[in-house]
């Protein structure tokens, strides 16, 4: 159970505290609503660019680490396709120096030149590296533009196409800056060796004069239901043939989403899952499988993946992967194999929580959802999950119709 207490500031910032005297740190998670599915078609890539740019420098803060080094603190990022997380820890009694910082960027960037400059080219050399030129670096663009032909997660948050940020302008970014990065579309959380009553005082004092920004209204298109099976194969210089294969399946606050993610453990979680002992210890036919949810806010996706064993082809592979499905189609698991998933699960959520950071993220990530304190209803909802949830959902979602599969050959030598 993660403790905490939540305050909305009256320019719409969200604050939430949670309390732990047990550290000598502090943390300050800055999360905004904006993710890859926020932009626009024509000018992807955005929000990932935004990740660096923040980093570049503010209104009043030319450089963003020397402060924090100073203040004995570290700090990093993420983009997701839902949301942008910024956040760093200090010595619990430097937590201003960390509210300043972020306060600051989120007044406003510098918009320099030169800084755009750098951080164009950052994405671009890490667009060619992991994209382009690393084997299977391009299969989620692959996956992506098979499954979703009218949501926006039919790019990655790398952006669709690298011409995007190669021709990104100024006015762009700070369009885009103007409308996400706004006190309304973000969760500040303040984490740690703090007293709540003084973490809330200084919230106000660091966020409290930022403007808020125009009200955000989302169209995001809805996916149309698939209804027939999508096969893509690709040949590439690659060390092994690879398999995936996803089905769609609900988002990450739908009614069945922990029976979802309890059936792709039960396919593929660890040694002891079904495809894994069936298609790699037994049968030989791959050398490592997997099956996992996406958990996106939106409809996502359960997906299956593995590489094959040198010799065999996606034949075998599919008829494999059909015959494991086949059987978790007809009967449920054993509520010995659903206590193992859900014991598999359970450790991992509180393993997770053991840093204060993990926690911090945990508390903004379900804010932006719509509520915090999903972050503490993980392991009941877990737990309420039966296994003939687990067979309704396996006989919902688990069909061909409701598949996209990619055959991602290696050329032979």
């Amino acid at each position: 159970m993660i403790k905490y207490e939540t305050q909305t500031l009256a320019n719409g910032l969200q604050v939430i505290v949670h309390e732990d005297k047990s550290t000598n740190i502090a943390v300050v998670n800055v999360a905004y609503k904006v993710g890859s599915r926020d932009e626009q078609e024509e000018h992807t890539g955005f929000a990932h660019l935004f990740e660096h740019l923040m980093f570049g420098g503010s209104l009043n803060i030319p450089s963003y680490d020397e402060p924090l080094q100073k203040a004995g603190g570290e700090n990093n990022a993420y983009t997701t396709p839902d949301l942008t997380n910024y956040y760093l820890t200090v010595p619990a009694n430097n937590i201003e120096s960390g509210l300043w910082l972020e306060s600051d960027r989120m007044l406003s960037l510098s918009f320099d030149p030169k800084v755009l400059e750098v951080q164009r080219k950052v994405v671009i050399e890490e667009f060619n590296q992991r994209y382009i030129n690393q084997p299977y670096g391009d299969i989620w663009h692959k996956i992506r533009e098979m499954v979703y032909k009218v949501h926006p997660y039919k790019w990655p948050t790398i952006g669709k196409d690298i011409s995007h940020i190669e021709n990104v302008t100024m006015d762009l970014v700070k369009a885009f800056f103007k409308k996400y990065y706004v006190p309304n579309n973000a969760v500040l959380v303040i984490a740690g060796n703090i007293d709540t009553a003084k973490a809330f005082s200084l919230a106000e004092k660091w966020f409290g004069p930022i403007p808020r920004g125009e009200e955000i209204v989302r169209s995001i298109p809805v996916e149309p239901q698939q209804t027939e099976r999508r096969i893509l194969e690709v040949h590439e210089d690659v060390p092994a043939n690879a398999y995936y294969k996803a089905f769609n399946m609900g988002g990450r606050i739908s009614e069945n989403y922990y029976a979802t993610d309890l059936l792709s453990d039960v396919l593929g979680r660890g040694k002891s899952s079904r495809l894994n002992e069936q298609l790699v210890e037994k049968d030989k036919i791959f050398s490592e499988i997997s099956a996992y949810v996406m958990g996106s806010f939106d409809p996502g996706l359960l997906v299956v993946s593995g590489k094959l064993i040198n010799g065999n082809n996606f034949e075998q592979a599919e008829k494999g992967v059909s015959e494991v499905i086949d059987k978790i189609l007809n009967s449920a698991p054993s509520s010995e194999e659903l206590e193992k998933v859900k014991n598999q699960a359970i450790s991992s959520l509180v393993f997770g929580e053991v840093q204060v950071l993990n926690r911090a993220m945990n508390l903004a990530y379900f804010a932006l959802l719509g509520d915090a304190n999903l972050a503490n209803a993980e392991d009941e909802n877990l737990q309420a999950v039966e296994t003939q949830d687990i067979l309704d959902q396996a006989q919902k979602l688990l069909v061909e119709n409701n598949s996209s599969t990619l055959y991602y050959h290696a050329n032979e030598n």
